[in-house]
């Protein structure tokens, strides 16, 4: 199989009509334009900031060091979790939430879709949530299924 040959052309100025049909009569084929430009003071040359959400559960400690449960969270994701190991729907789970007066982080009413997206969350906590002390007792009251 032939292998292509590619070069790159510094240019001082626009390519004319003339020149582009000579490299094309040299078999040459146009694969791409580069563009430059001088920047302006509008665009920024410094790397962007990284901004990541704090997970679900966690907050940022009181030294700002490090990231520390958030109780209030860490009680809605075990109820949640507590009732959908007894199979409820999300949308009851979420009804149950907001009959308690549990928020979301942005203060809004739990729905089934705000329940659905925090799924990958609990099933990164559950393992831990599993086998603390608080969830083996809240095991012992689950139905047992055979």
């Amino acid at each position: 199989m032939a292998k292509n040959v590619r070069i790159r052309e510094p240019l001082t100025g626009s390519p004319t009509l003339e020149y582009l049909n000579e490299r094309m009569a040299a078999g040459w084929k146009l694969v791409a334009l580069e563009w430059e430009k001088p920047a302006t003071s509008q665009i920024s040359t410094m790397p962007e900031e990284t901004v990541e959400e704090i997970p679900y559960g966690l907050q940022v400690s009181s030294d700002g060091q490090r990231l520390v449960e958030n109780p209030t969270e860490r009680q809605i994701i075990i109820l949640a979790l507590d009732m959908i190991v007894e199979d409820c729907p999300l949308s009851r789970v979420a009804e149950e939430l907001n009959r308690r007066g549990m928020r979301t982080r942005d203060g809004e009413t739990w729905s089934p879709a705000a329940l659905f997206n925090l799924l990958p969350r609990m099933i990164e906590v559950g393992p831990r949530l599993f086998v603390s002390e608080e969830w083996t007792h809240r095991r012992e009251h689950l139905p047992r299924v055979v």
